[in-house]
């Protein structure tokens, strides 16, 4: 049987026990995120938005004035999906669309102050559930999860050169 692998250089080739490594850590940050999320949102005193909106008003937030079509290449999604979800959130009053001045065609967005508090509000609220969770947790786990912080960043950083 031929290897698969052979022609492949030897850093681009996942040993198993890595692999398994990445499943079981992309599990359960999957499940800490979707439970955090469902946490704050059963918390949370307002009609929470659609995960695709929150992505795209939080993305928004971090990226000033970034294009409808910069938007979807960063959410990899359908440029009129997009736009459809900038107008749903301008429809609230959660983000104005700013023609740009080099064409006057191409929309930029801008979060409104409204955008901002919401924003703020719903990381400060799942940052609060986050604290209490820790806080229940043994010393060891939180001290493991601390240290744990840059390398996750690192590997972030990684996984976006790989796509």
């Amino acid at each position: 049987m031929k290897d698969i692998y052979a022609d492949l250089p030897l850093a681009s080739v996942a040993a198993p026990a890595a692999q398994a490594l990445a499943a079981e850590l992309l599990a359960a940050i999957s499940a800490v995120r979707r439970v955090a999320r469902r946490a704050a949102r059963s918390a949370w005193q307002r009609q929470p938005l659609p995960p695709t909106q929150s992505e795209l008003l939080r993305l928004a937030a971090a990226h000033p004035g970034i294009s409808v079509a910069d938007a979807a290449r960063e959410l990899r999604l359908a440029p009129n999906t997009v736009s459809t979800l900038v107008g749903r959130l301008a429809a609230a009053g959660l983000v104005d669309r700013e023609h740009a001045a080099a064409d006057g065609r191409s929309v930029r967005l801008a979060v409104t102050g409204k955008g901002s508090r919401r924003l703020a509000e719903f990381r400060d609220l799942r940052a609060d559930l986050a604290a209490r969770a820790l806080g229940r947790l043994p010393a060891a786990d939180r001290d493991a999860l601390a240290a744990a912080v840059p390398a996750l960043l690192r590997l972030s950083v990684e996984l976006g050169e790989d796509s």
